[in-house]
C-alpha cells in the first residue's frame, strides 16, 4: 500500500468511526457498536473499500493496549487484587464450560470431526476485554466491584485462551497432543506475567523520579508510547508468533503489562492528572481503530443465511456461547444474583479474540467454509448483543 492510499484509509476509519459512534450514542446505543459498524460498513461485508492489513493490525493493537492502560490508571489495584480468586473462578469456568459443551455438541450432535469440534470449542472460550471495558467506561461503571472482577477474569481468560490456541493448533495440524510445546509456551507466558508487575513498579517509580526534570515537552506520552512499543516487541519474543500470527502475538502479553503499569502510576495524583491530560487525546484516536478493525474482520458475505443447517448450528452455538459464560459467573458468591448476571453478561463478547481462533482455523484448512461462516455469525452475535444488555441493566450494583 502506498503512503497516500494509507492516509486515505486512515482518514476514512477515523472519520466514519467518529460519525457513527456519535450517531449511535445519540440514539442511546453504545458508541462502541457504532465503531464496529463502521468497520462492517467499510469492509468486505458492505462497501469493500478497506481490507485489513498488517499496518492496521498494528495500529489496532496499539489501540487496545492504550484502552487497557486507561483502565489501569483508573483502577483501584487493591480492589483488583482482592477480586483475584473470584476472577480466577469466573475465567477458568468461562474456558472449561464453553470448550466442553462446544466440543461435545459439535462432535456428538452435529457429527463433526474431532479437530473441527475442538476448534469450535476453543473459539467459544474467547472473551474480548476491549468490548466490555469500553461499555463499562461509557456508562461510568469501570470502578465498580463487578468491573474489577470482570477485568481480572478477562485478563486470565485471554492468557488461557492463547495457550489453548497453541495446543489446539498443534493437535489439529499433527493430530497429536504436543504437551511439551504447549507447556513451553505457557512457561514463557507465565514468566512474562510474573516479571510484568515488577517491571511496571520499577518503571512507574522512574517516571515519578524524573517527572518535572525534563526540559523538552512531551515527556509523558513519549515514555508511555515507547514502553508500548518495547513490550509489544518483548511479547512477540515469548508469544510464539510463528504459530499465533502477528495479530495474535501481543493479545495476551504486551497489553497485559499496561494494567499494573497504569495502576501503579495512579498512586501519584498530580502525575496522574498530567498523564490523563497528555494521553487522553492519543487514546481517543487509537482505540476506535481497534473496534473498526474488529468490524473489518467480520465478513458477512461468507454467511449463507438461506441454509437451514446453518441456522440450526448457528443458533445452537450462540446459545452455548451465551449460557456457558453466563453460568460460570454464578459459581462465585455475590451480594445478589443480579451482580452475578452482570458479570456473566460482561464475559460474553468474543470480539477480536474469537476472530483470531476462527481465522487460524480457516487459514490452516481446519475449518470448512460453512463452519467458519457459522462461527463468524456466533462471534458477531456475542459481540453486538451484550453491550445493549450491559447498558440497559448495569445501572448500579446490588449492595
Amino acid at each position: 500500500m502506498q503512503a497516500h492510499d494509507f492516509f486515505l484509509v486512515l482518514f476514512l476509519i477515523l472519520i466514519v468511526a467518529r460519525i457513527l459512534g456519535e450517531v449511535f450514542a445519540r440514539l442511546g446505543i453504545p458508541s462502541v457498536l457504532g465503531e464496529l459498524f463502521a468497520g462492517v460498513l467499510l469492509g468486505s461485508s458492505v462497501l469493500g473499500i478497506i481490507e485489513p492489513n498488517e499496518i492496521l493490525k498494528i495500529l489496532a493493537e496499539i489501540g487496545i493496549i492504550l484502552l487497557l492502560f486507561e483502565v489501569g490508571i483508573e483502577t483501584d489495584f487493591t480492589r483488583l487484587k482482592n477480586a483475584g480468586t473470584k476472577s480466577l473462578v469466573v475465567a477458568v469456568l468461562g474456558v472449561i464450560l464453553p470448550l466442553s459443551f462446544g466440543l461435545l455438541i459439535s462432535y456428538y450432535l452435529f457429527g463433526l470431526a474431532f479437530d473441527i469440534s475442538l476448534f469450535i470449542g476453543g473459539t467459544l472460550t474467547a472473551t474480548s476485554i476491549g468490548i466490555t471495558l469500553r461499555v463499562l467506561r461509557d456508562i461510568h461503571m469501570e470502578n465498580t466491584n463487578i468491573a474489577q472482577i470482570v477485568i481480572g477474569a478477562a485478563v486470565i481468560d485471554d492468557i488461557i485462551g492463547i495457550i489453548l490456541l497453541v495446543f489446539i493448533y498443534d493437535f489439529s495440524i499433527s493430530h497429536e497432543a504436543n504437551f511439551k510445546h504447549t507447556i513451553s509456551v505457557a512457561g514463557m507466558v507465565l514468566m512474562f506475567l510474573v516479571l510484568a508487575p515488577i517491571l511496571a513498579k520499577t518503571l512507574s517509580f522512574l517516571i515519578h523520579k524524573f517527572h518535572g526534570r525534563h526540559l523538552v515537552p512531551g515527556y509523558i506520552p513519549t515514555i508511555i508510547i515507547s514502553l508500548i512499543l518495547l513490550f509489544a516487541y518483548l511479547s512477540h519474543l515469548v508469544g510464539a508468533p510463528a504459530i499465533l500470527g502477528s495479530f495474535a502475538a501481543g493479545v495476551a502479553l504486551s497489553r497485559r503489562f499496561f494494567l499494573p503499569f497504569g495502576a501503579f502510576l495512579s498512586t501519584n495524583e498530580l502525575l496522574l492528572d498530567e498523564v490523563r491530560k497528555n494521553m487522553t487525546p492519543i487514546i481517543q484516536i487509537f482505540t476506535p481503530i481497534f473496534f473498526v478493525m474488529v468490524g473489518l474482520s467480520m465478513d458477512l458475505k461468507v454467511i449463507d443465511f438461506t441454509s437451514p443447517s446453518f441456522w440450526m448450528m448457528a443458533l445452537t452455538f450462540v446459545s452455548i456461547a451465551f449460557i456457558t459464560k453466563f453460568i460460570g459467573a454464578f459459581f462465585i458468591i455475590q451480594s445478589c444474583a443480579r451482580n452475578n448476571a452482570l458479570i456473566g453478561i460482561s464475559m460474553i463478547p468474543r470480539g477480536e479474540v474469537g476472530l483470531i481462533f476462527a481465522e487460524m482455523g480457516r487459514v490452516n484448512g481446519i475449518l470448512p467454509n460453512e463452519i467458519y461462516a457459522m462461527l463468524i455469525f456466533v462471534i458477531i452475535a456475542t459481540t453486538v448483543i451484550p453491550p445493549f444488555l450491559l447498558k440497559k441493566y448495569f445501572k448500579a450494583e446490588c449492595v
